[in-house]
Order: structure tokens, then sequence, then C-alpha cells
């Protein structure tokens, strides 16, 4: 169990440095601790409400946060590092930059070292709070991206678009990441075509679910603790088995490298009924935590495809997600806040509909999604995108719900890998900045890449009457309020010629189907509900 330790040495004289530890920097041999000294340094960290009230968290994301961080500070204790921890409830602070003013005071060190935090207003925070104390202080390159900050605003500048691909192929050069000197491996940048494979109906055997880790007594009691006090929030702690440090996410990483990376290739983006894991790795939540660096993940799934044994497509459909998408939205985060919070470029302004914090809907497809998300704190990035994303973004939902929901409700949710996500690439509000086009679809993209509609009372070719899918309703309703804007789109432009053929008594019929269900989710009832 995890002792308080505050402050053998009386009001800190002798403190050469305080080595700040953030919940998302649990690498014993993260940049903050280059240079620690047992004799002289101490590691401080604490938790504060705010971290899990300022979004209304999904309980196991909170368990997650705490739980590591509790079990990252006994080991550092376990090796004669002085550590300096404050729990919840030991300290009257909401904030972090309060907790950390009132050590500061009365710990007096010399210096102050800390790894640059991955939040925007966090590092702002903390920031001002160190230049305030007068202390002279050291912020360290987080070492745990193979892109920084500065190198990706170097990549940017002059560029007149920003996409990942273009990132992902530079990036992959400088790593040397399946490379054949200047070439790709296999001769191509990219496997989509093969990789976006729906689940054949029949005589496919799913891999075994991830490694779990039951919790330990330390755990055990983290969990009684959130449960306790954050009993109002939203999501179950009853499968909570996590990786919580360095050794658990390694035999994680094996376990998916073995059982589940080899399929991952062709069913990335499919989805079933009862199936959360299907393939893929659940190991977000470890490296965002930083108990796995990114290169180690990257080089594991290499090694596995020079081996014979995974596929070329499955290797690169894995590191592109990694090297690629992870390291680019990051870039995006810090070249665009803070502005990027706040936009809107669809002018979206309807209110999260009330099932997205309790799943009861009968659209099977966003009940399965969120049930799980519920039960888990976890849906794979498709389930994300093309399910809870599309119908927020078709329905209309003002972005800054959206991006609050996901950062609360997911466990491996931290905002410079969230927010990118949700307002560039799901809900467009950046108006094309990170992704080049809207991800819109009808109801008949989650018939083909899943299961959920044979169990649905909606029919996704319907877009009006009784039987109507909500998201083809709203499809067509999305594709005539925004003709305008993407009509001659070179991407997405073939959509909007499909609307032409619609008859005005067909558009008139489908507006008033969509009004309809936004009227009915602003009163808290579900599609078709009267």
């Amino acid at each position: 169990m995890l002792r308080q330790v505050s402050g053998s040495r009386g009001d800190g004289v002798g403190l050469r440095r305080l080595v700040i530890v953030l919940g998302d920097q649990l690498d014993p041999e993260g940049p903050a601790l280059s240079g620690f000294d047992p004799s002289q340094d101490a590691i401080w960290m604490a938790e504060v409400p705010e971290e899990s009230t300022k979004v209304w968290s999904h309980q196991a994301r909170i368990a997650l946060f705490l739980a590591a961080m509790r079990r990252f500070a006994e080991a550092r204790r376990r090796e004669g590092k002085r550590v300096i921890y404050r729990a919840l409830g030991s300290h009257p602070h909401h904030r972090l930059a309060e907790a950390l003013a009132a050590d500061l005071r009365a710990l007096k060190p010399e210096k102050a070292i800390l790894c640059e935090p991955g939040e925007w207003s966090v590092r702002e925070a903390l920031l001002a709070t160190l230049k305030a104390s007068g202390i002279p202080y050291e912020e360290r390159v987080d070492d745990h991206f193979l892109c920084s900050r500065a190198d990706f605003a170097a990549f940017a500048r002059g560029r007149r678009q920003l996409r990942m691909e273009h990132f992902y192929r530079w990036l992959r050069r400088q790593r040397k990441v399946l490379m054949e000197g200047a070439r790709p491996l296999g001769g191509r940048w990219n496997f989509d075509a093969e990789n976006r494979k729906p689940l054949p109906r029949t005589g496919l055997h799913l891999p075994p679910p991830p490694l779990a880790f039951p919790p330990d007594a330390d755990t055990q009691a983290v969990l009684a603790e959130v449960g306790r006090r954050f009993a109002e929030h939203p999501g179950s702690l009853a499968h909570f088995a996590w990786p919580l440090d360095r050794a658990q996410a390694l035999r994680a990483l094996a376990d998916f490298v073995k059982a589940r990376l080899p399929g991952f290739g062709p069913y990335q983006d499919a989805m079933q009924k009862d199936a959360p894991w299907l393939w893929h790795s659940r190991l977000s939540a470890a490296i965002n935590l930083k108990l796995l660096r990114p290169m180690e993940v990257i080089a594991a799934a290499e090694e596995a495809y020079r081996q014979g044994l995974v596929p070329l497509a499955s290797a690169e459909g894995f590191i592109r997600q990694v090297l690629g998408w992870r390291e680019y939205v990051r870039g995006m985060y810090w070249l665009r806040m803070p502005d990027f919070a706040s936009e809107n470029a669809l002018g979206a302004e309807e209110p999260l509909p009330r099932f997205y914090w309790d799943g009861k809907t009968r659209m099977r497809c966003l009940a399965e999604v969120i049930g799980q998300t519920l039960e888990l704190g976890y849906a794979h990035h498709i389930q994300r995108l093309m399910v809870t994303g599309l119908f927020a973004l078709l329905l209309g939902v003002r972005p800054q719900e959206v991006h609050r929901w996901y950062l609360a409700i997911y466990v491996d949710a931290v905002e410079w890998v969230e927010l990118p996500n949700t307002l560039g690439m799901s809900q467009f509000a950046d108006g094309g900045v990170l992704a080049s086009k809207p991800y819109v679809a009808s109801g008949r993209y989650i018939a083909r890449m899943s299961n959920y509609c044979r169990f649905c009372p909606f029919d996704p070719a319907r877009a009006t009457g009784a039987a109507a899918c909500p998201f083809t309703t709203l499809f067509w309703d999305f594709l005539a309020r925004h003709r305008a804007r993407f009509g001659e789109h070179p991407r997405v432009g073939p959509m909007w010629r499909q609307l032409a053929r619609k008859s005005a008594s067909e558009l008139a019929a489908i507006r008033r189907a969509a009004d309809r269900l936004r009227e009915a989710f602003q009163a808290g009832r579900d599609a078709h509900e009267v």
C-alpha cells in the first residue's frame, strides 16, 4: 500500500531538486528523473479532484490514473528515492497548480524540474506557478515522442497543407521504420485497401482477448476509493484489468504481437456485437501513461514482420497508428492550441443526447458501443469515429460537448491526442485543417462493417418512415445542409451528386424526419419515440 511520504526533512532544507511527475509521465527513466540524486532530490506527485471532475470522468479512467500513479510512487520509494506524494483527501487543494504552489513554499527547493506537460492548460498553469514562486525551474523535452514539438513546427513551416500521410512518410524515413533504403518495404507506404475488411459472416475464429491484469490488494483499495468518492460518475469498475506498470505493459505488448497483430491489418475497422477487443492492442493507455515507449512498440511490430510472424499489411497498419496518427495529432495539438479547442467550423450547436451517458437507445450500434464504453472504458477507433463520432457529426452536436465526452469516457483519453482526433478528424470543427474531408456515411456503412444492424429495429437503407435508420436520415440531411460547402469537394463530391438525384419532396421529408429526431433528443427521448 502507498505510504504518504511528505517531508522527512522538515521544511525541505537541503532539497536540491524537486522533480515534478505528472499522472501521465510514469516512466522511471523519464526525462525529468535524469540526474536524480536520492541524497538531495525528491519526486513530487499529487492527486487533485480537478483532474477527475473537470470532465465527468469514467470511474475506470480515474482509477487507472490513481492506481498507476500510486504504484509508480511506491516503486520509486522502494528504490530509495524520496517521494512527496499528495493523495486525495490528504490536502485541501482542488487544482494541481495550487497543490504545487503550496509545496514550493513549504519545501523551498533550490530548483524544480519537470518534463513538458502533455496538456496545454496544465502546462500554462504549472509554468505560471513556477514563475510566480521565484524558484528556478527547468522544463525538459518529453522524449516519449518520435517527433518533438520543435521538430513538428519545423516540418510544418511553409507548408500549405499539413496532412498526416506526408508527415507519416517523412517520419518513417527519419526513423527508418519499415524501410529498404529510401523505399518503403513492399514498395507501398500503406495497405489501406487490404486493411478495411468487414468480418466474414461465417468461418472466422476470433482471437483471444487481451491479457488481463486482475487488481491486486492495492488496486482493489483504489477501486473501492473511486467507487466511494466518485459514485455519481459514469462507468463500471467491475472489469478493471489494465496494465499499471512497465512490467505489465511489456507483457501486454508481447501478448498483442503474438495473439492479435497478425489479424489486425485486415480487420482493424471491423465491428461485432459483444466482441469489444477483436484484434486491437489495448496498449494506448499504457503508451499514454508512458509505461511503454512508442519506438519499442513499433520495433516489436516490425520485428514480428521481419521474422515472418505477421503480414506486412498488419504491421504497417498498426505502426501507422503509433508512428503516424499519434505523433501527427500531438504535433497538431501543440501547433494550434489554444484556439483549436474552441473551433466550430460547421456551426454545430445541438446538445449531446442523453443516451451518450447511459447507453439507453434503441439504435443498436450506439447502444452496443456506448454500453461497451461504460462497462470497459474502451472502444476501438472505428467504433469511436464511425459510430459515436459519426452520429454526433450528422446530428450537429456542438463539437466541444463531443470533445468533453470523449475526454471523460475513455481510459486512454488525454487531451493532446483526444482533442485533435475529436474536433479535427471526427467533427470537422477545424474546417479541414487536420482531415481533408468530413467522415460521413449512412447506416449502410455500419451495416457493412458490423453485425449491429441485424439486432436493430431500424433499416439502414431507409431515410424516412417509422423504420428509418437515424444515421441514414441524418446523413442525407447533413448533405443537404452543407451542400454549398462540400458539393464540389473532390473527395466527397460524389455523395452530394447522389443527393441531387433526390426529389424536392424526398428532401423535404428527410428534413422533417431529421427535425423530429433533433426535437426528440433535445427533450431527452430516443429516436422515433412519441
